[in-house]
């Protein structure tokens, strides 16, 4: 085991390590023996078989590792909003067949088997803890569709490397899969040797409210899991994890100001511009997303926190995170959360590299932005 690796054990409790390691099963890279993240039997595409996928974001994990993702699917969940209307653009530009791809249901919705059924698929890739039920999976089984679960949301860093794994194997591009997982390992491994280091009382406490502004009141939070393991891993202290156990929740405004935390970040994208609050992306100037981000933090309660008064407000494309590419995302957070330890990362250049050695679609234009203060 090299260094880093055992500072990440021992620093971070095994948080990152199925992700930092880029883990493999013990399934071969032929597709012998594969098994999902529910350690069900699982089999790869046969010639010309095609996937479903219940998450907009599987389209991004399959253009990580294949030319042509879109050639790969018989139905989709159609859900834009997860990947940003922009990138939806991007994909049909360059796939215009896109928009032909039968829809099913998008996770977190009523699984729909029937519709699965209909799109003919050979296997059918659905998330971890919002899929299919056991008895819908057995139907698509009986009729001869696999039923492959997969995880980017719930636990990223310990479900995403594996997943992207799985997808390399079940359409045989394991190598290709491999090789962004190496890549993310190294730069994640590089960030948790220096959080390891980092004691406790000297962990800023953080708070990250998602869409902030989707709707009227205040205030959606991350718990345990989810985007909360992000603040976990790059050294800071999630408020809402001290008393939300689940991945998201809600807290009180009263809560947030009580405990005034040091750096506030808001999440927010294009699916945010009728609302008014933070948009972020190549369909937006920076004074655009400047004047939304100001929106957010001008609230009431949340212009009274010391994050805001203090110049430590920031703005994240939400489209960053529960991604295949969220390693971007944790090296904004990294320097957010830490300035001075992490002042070397360049989250922009990882993006560009990312684009330029993987990506069938790249992305475009920028998805974070600070608060600036008069």
């Amino acid at each position: 085991m090299n260094p880093s690796r055992r500072i990440l054990l021992s620093g971070l409790g095994g948080l990152a390590l199925l992700s930092a390691c880029g883990r493999r099963d013990e399934a071969s890279a032929g597709g012998e023996g594969l098994t999902d993240l529910r350690d069900r039997a699982v089999r790869a595409l046969p010639p010309g078989g095609k996937l479903s996928i219940d998450d907009g974001r599987y389209l991004i994990a399959l253009s990580l590792i294949h030319p042509d993702p879109v050639s790969l699917l018989a139905a989709w969940s159609g859900d834009v909003n997860r990947i940003s209307p922009d990138m939806y653009r991007a994909f049909v530009d360059k796939f215009p067949t896109l928009p032909d791809v039968p829809k099913i249901a998008q996770s977190g919705q009523a699984f729909n088997a029937e519709a699965v059924l209909a799109a003919g698929p050979a296997t059918a890739v659905v998330s971890l803890g919002s899929g299919p039920t056991d008895a819908q999976a057995a139907q698509l089984e009986a009729a001869g569709v696999s039923v492959a679960f997969i995880d980017f949301f719930s636990h990223p860093f310990q479900n995403q490397s594996r997943s992207l794994a799985l997808l390399g194997d079940l359409i045989g591009r394991r190598a290709q899969a491999d090789a962004f997982n190496a890549f993310k390992a190294a730069r994640l491994d590089a960030i948790a040797a220096k959080v390891a280091a980092i004691p406790q009382d000297r962990r800023p406490t953080v708070f990250l409210e998602p869409h902030a502004m989707i709707s009227p009141d205040c205030c959606a939070s991350p718990g345990k899991g989810n985007i909360g393991d992000y603040i976990a891993f790059v050294g800071g202290r999630n408020i809402g994890a001290d008393v939300l156990d689940q991945p998201t929740g809600k807290l009180n405004l009263e809560y947030v100001i009580q405990r005034d935390p040091d750096v506030y970040i808001a999440t927010g994208g294009p699916h945010l511009a009728k609302a008014g609050g933070f948009v972020v992306g190549p369909d937006f100037t920076a004074e655009q997303s400047q004047a939304g981000l100001r929106r957010v933090a001008g609230r009431a309660g949340i212009s009274t926190l010391k994050a805001v008064r203090q110049g430590r407000a920031h703005g994240l494309s939400h489209q960053l995170i529960n991604s295949p590419i969220d390693v971007v995302a944790v090296e904004v957070l990294a320097k957010w959360i830490h300035p001075d330890l992490f002042v070397d990362l360049d989250p922009r250049a990882t993006l560009d590299e990312i684009n330029r050695r993987f990506l069938a679609v790249p992305y475009r234009g920028d998805y974070w932005a600070d608060l600036k203060t008069a």
